[in-house]
């Protein structure tokens, strides 16, 4: 396929192969890829949605499209996405947004998976799909598709192997915490800081154990000349406190480099220090506490470990969230053939277009009004000038 001229996102898929057999061919294929982009940027969900957005902009599609045989029916956008090679698509999207990500040192890069819920018959299992979310680009990576929840530790490695993370630090929920993801992580000249939760029952409990200890004597009143432990005076401690409506949530954040106590430090690759998060949340006259603990490779750095930590969330809530409440994610029922992971693809460049345009100070929801009000602006979007 050849790209658009003025159109620069698509010369990023210009070695797409439309899977499709040429009798079949009554549409190009950048042209439906843009009408179906252009509908997610503007609100737009579904294949119908695509067909009534084409007929609805087509004299402003024309402009710039070929439309040989005028509007694809819905059908042709679904038959489409369902053939469509989801590796070779999310391939192509990866080279997209490597083009676009600004280099940062110690950029956070969560990685973390996501059901799509009703995108499946009765039959079926759940299909999950792993996003690499960069905190301080905000923009997604990239994403790998997996059978199940269980089977995010085995997508992981492949989906680290198409990023470029040299001088990221890496983190990962519980499911993650695995000797092979920490080794593929430190391959790919990346740190990591991996959740530890009941998957690493006996690594957990070593350090929980551990982590609580040092800490009690750290906080502990001792007599006048009393030494502490090596472990309690080198544990280092960050603060933050945050306020609002009513609530105040405190966290703290310990991280501790002495190793020596943990009997397979060796098998973690890189492993260099291990935290603790202790969160304290007031609400309503009632406090309650959570403590989580991690293994990194970074050294003693407490500061950058809490930022790691904090940044985590960023894939929960500026991705996974901004999916299911503005393009409704868990509501679309597109099952056929590839078309479920495709689509996930779609959006997920439609969330990183409305992510990286600052000319308008609104969420993702306003900027969607916009781009369906005003063709400057979905030109802007798309990086087009016709």
């Amino acid at each position: 396929m050849q790209p658009h001229p003025k159109l620069s996102l698509i010369t990023h898929f210009q070695n797409l192969p439309d899977p499709r057999v040429n009798r079949t061919k009554d549409h190009e294929l950048i042209d439906l890829l843009v009408i179906a982009l252009c509908t997610l940027l503007c609100g737009g969900e579904s294949f119908n949605d695509m067909e009534d957005f084409g007929y609805a902009k087509r004299d402003w599609f024309e402009k710039f499209l070929t439309l040989r045989h005028g509007i694809p029916s819905h059908d042709t956008f679904n038959r489409l996405f369902a053939a469509l090679d989801p590796k070779a698509f999310g391939e192509c999207f990866v080279r997209w947004t490597q083009s676009l990500r600004q280099a940062l040192a110690q950029e956070i890069v969560a990685l973390d998976g996501k059901a799509l819920r009703r995108a499946l018959d009765a039959d079926q299992s759940m299909k999950y799909v792993v996003s690499a979310w960069a905190e301080s680009n905000e923009m997604v990576l990239g994403q790998w598709k997996v059978a199940d929840k269980s089977n995010e530790i085995t997508a992981v490695p492949e989906l680290l192997r198409v990023l470029e993370l040299a001088g990221c630090i890496v983190t990962m929920d519980a499911m993650g915490c695995q000797k092979k993801i920490a080794q593929e992580i430190r391959e790919a000249d990346a740190d990591y800081v991996l959740a530890l939760k009941g998957n690493q029952e006996m690594v957990h409990d070593e350090i929980q154990t551990y982590l609580d200890a040092v800490l009690t004597e750290r906080t502990t009143p001792r007599p006048v000349g009393a030494k502490l432990s090596t472990g309690a005076a080198t544990l280092a401690v960050w603060e933050t406190v945050e306020k609002d409506h009513g609530r105040i949530e405190t966290r703290r954040y310990y991280q501790s480099a002495e190793l020596a106590w943990f009997a397979d430090r060796a098998k973690w690759e890189g492993l260099r220090s291990v935290g603790m998060v202790e969160a304290i949340r007031e609400v309503g006259g009632k406090t309650t506490v959570e403590r989580r603990y991690y293994l990194s490779s970074l050294p003693r750095d407490v500061a950058t470990f809490a930022r790691a930590v904090r940044g985590h969330w960023g894939v929960e809530n500026k991705l996974h969230w901004v999916l299911d409440v503005w393009f409704r994610e868990d509501q679309s029922r597109a099952r056929a053939g590839h078309a479920a992971e495709n689509l996930a693809t779609l959006r997920r460049l439609a969330l990183n277009l409305l992510k990286r345009e600052k000319t308008k100070k609104r969420g993702i929801k306003g900027k969607q009004l916009n781009a369906g009000w005003d063709h400057a602006y979905l030109l802007r979007l798309l990086g087009l000038q016709i």
